[in-house]
C-alpha cells in the first residue's frame, strides 16, 4: 500500500517573522508523525494502542510562539552539541573555543541559540513518507568553529517505525553531537506521569555527574545501583531509591554507555519502554554510543498542549541517542571531532513492537 505524500500546512511564525510549517507523515500501520520546520520538532507522533485507539505519544506545545518562548526542547533536533560542555569551553587542535553558558555555568544543547531554535529547510520525499530537513550553521555559530551543513531525514515505514538519519559535513575541524529530544509518554496526552512505565536500557555502565550535570570521570557499572535498568522495571521504583545522583538531578538526567554495536555504523537496541495501561511499547535503536535518559524532572504542570493537557513533573521520558557529554574535554570518550572531508552519519529508529506486523503485498 503506497504511503500518502507528506502534507504541509502553516503552523505560525518564528520570532524573526519567518513562516513555520507543519509536515505530516502517515503510515499504513496507523502511525503518523507531525514535524515542524521550527527546530525540526517532532510535534506529534500518533500511535495506536493494543486496542487500536490512537494518541500522540510525545509531549507538545500549542503553537510556534510557545515553542520559541517556553519549550524545554520538546521534540527538537538538538545541536551543534547535544548535552553539556563544561563551562562551555573546549580546545581543538590547540585553539580554545567558548560556547555561551546556558545551564548552571555550562553550555547545554549547543548554547542558548542552538539548532532547536532555528527554522530548517524542508524537502519532502515524492514517493514515501519522508521529510528531509537541512540547516547551515556558519563558522563561529555559538562559538563553534567551521561552517557545518546538517541534514536530518525523518521517515516513516509500513511497520510504523520512525527513523531519523543524521548527516553533517564541515569546512573546518569542529565538534558535533546531534540528537532528537522527544519527551515520550506512551499513555498519550493527558494520561499523567510516566512513573508506571517500564524501562530497560541496554547499557551496563553510566556516567555519574556533578551537581551541575558534568560527568565526574570514567563510566561506572550500573550493577547494584538504581541505574541498573538491564531488566525492565517501573520508572517510579527506580526514582524512589535513596541515591545522591538521583537527588542531585531530581530523577534521571544521565548518560548510559551502550553495549558495543555489532560493527561500525550498525544499529543495536538502546532502550525499551512500555506502558502497561495502554499496551504501547517503544524500542529505540541507534548507531550512537550512548543514550541520555531524562525523566522530565523540571516540568511542573505549567506547560500545556493545544488541547489543554498540562505536562506534570515526570510527565515524559527522553531517550536521547548521542555521543557522551563533555566529550570535547574528555579524550578518553569516543571522539566527537568532525574534520573536512569526513561525513558524520548517525541513525536512530523508534520502533513500536506492540503493533501488528505489516501484511505482505499482493
Amino acid at each position: 500500500m503506497p504511503h500518502p505524500a507528506p502534507h504541509r500546512e502553516r503552523f505560525g511564525r518564528a520570532p524573526d517573522g519567518r513562516p513555520v510549517d507543519l509536515w505530516r507523515l502517515e503510515s499504513a500501520s496507523g502511525v503518523s508523525a507531525e514535524i515542524l520546520t521550527h527546530g525540526g520538532v517532532l510535534h506529534r507522533l500518533a500511535v495506536p494502542d493494543d486496542a487500536g485507539r490512537t494518541a500522540s505519544v510525545v509531549l507538545s506545545l500549542p503553537d510556534a510562539a510557545a515553542y520559541a518562548a517556553h519549550s524545554p526542547y520538546f521534540g527538537a533536533l538538538v545541536g551543534r552539541y547535544a548535552n553539556r560542555i563544561a563551562r562551555g569551553r573546549f580546545t581543538l587542535d590547540g585553539q580554545s573555543h567558548q560556547v555561551p553558558a546556558n545551564d548552571r555555568g555550562n553550555a547545554l544543547h549547543g548554547g542558548p541559540d542552538g539548532f532547536h531554535g532555528r527554522v530548517w529547510q524542508a524537502e519532502p520525499a515524492a514517493d514515501r513518507a519522508a521529510l528531509r530537513l537541512s540547516l547551515l550553521s556558519p563558522d563561529g555559530d555559538m562559538g563553534f568553529p567551521g561552517a557545518l551543513t546538517v541534514s536530518v531525514l525523518y521517515a516513516l515505514d509500513e511497520a510504523g517505525t520512525l527513523s531519523l538519519d543524521f548527516e553533517a559535513v564541515c569546512d573546518r575541524p569542529t565538534v558535533l553531537n546531534l540528537t532528537n529530544h522527544a519527551y515520550f509518554n506512551l499513555g498519550g496526552a493527558g494520561s499523567g506521569d510516566v512513573l508506571g512505565h517500564l524501562l530497560e536500557v541496554d547499557g551496563d555502565q553510566y556516567l555519574p555527574v556533578s551537581p551541575d550535570a558534568i560527568p565526574l570521570g570514567a563510566p561506572q557499572a550500573v550493577a547494584g545501583t538504581p541505574f541498573d535498568l538491564t531488566r525492565g522495571r517501573p520508572v517510579g521504583d527506580a526514582l524512589a531509591a535513596e541515591d545522591q545522583q538521583l537527588k542531585n538531578a531530581g530523577g534521571f538526567d544521565h548518560c548510559w554507555v551502550l553495549r558495543p554495536a555489532p560493527g561500525p555504523g550498525t544499529l543495536r537496541r538502546a532502550a525499551w519502554l512500555a506502558d502497561p495501561a495502554s499496551g504501547r511499547a517503544l524500542e529505540v535503536w541507534t548507531t550512537e554510543p550512548g543514550v541520555q535518559v531524562y525523566t522530565a524532572n523540571q516540568l511542573d504542570g505549567t506547560l500545556a498542549d493545544a488541547d489543554g493537557h498540562h505536562h506534570p513533573r515526570h510527565g515524559g521520558i527522553c531517550l536521547e541517542t548521542q555521543h557522551l557529554p563533555d566529550s570535547p574535554n574528555r579524550p578518553e570518550y569516543p571522539s566527537t571531532v568532525l574534520r573536512p572531508g569526513e561525513r558524520f552519519t548517525s541513525r536512530t529508529e523508534f520502533r513500536f513492537p506492540h503493533l501488528p506486523a505489516p501484511r505482505p503485498a499482493g
